[in-house]
């Protein structure tokens, strides 16, 4: 399976949340057991991390509704640069299977009030 493509737009210094429902063949995929994490950087040879969100930060997994939530608070990005970068999505089963979910641009655009 090939990871999806999705860009993300967040406005700087703005809440951010969305919700993604993983199915296969119309399927809800039980996430229960899986561990999430996603990174942004400024492209793919990058070795330094914008952002790192895991289930302890930022990731959450709704178990049998298949749902990954990834959430920002106004404070995380008021404190990023804004700015377009790269981000993917992976999720690791219990059994150790590595699935990259989704991928694409992550863009920062900048606040104007603050």
């Amino acid at each position: 399976m090939s990871a999806g493509q999705l860009d993300i737009n967040v406005e700087q210094g703005a809440t951010y949340s969305q919700t993604l429902t993983w199915k296969i063949n119309d399927a809800l995929v039980n996430l229960t057991g899986y561990t999430a994490r996603m990174q942004v950087r400024e492209d793919v040879t990058s070795t330094s991390t914008i952002i790192s969100l895991t289930q302890a930060a930022g990731l959450t997994l709704g178990g049998a509704a298949g749902t990954i939530v990834i959430a920002l608070t106004a404070t995380q990005t008021a404190a990023l640069v804004s700015g377009n970068y790269v981000y993917d999505l992976e999720l690791a089963s219990s059994g150790g299977v590595v699935t990259r979910l989704i991928q694409g641009d992550f863009n920062i655009s900048p606040e104007v009030t603050r």
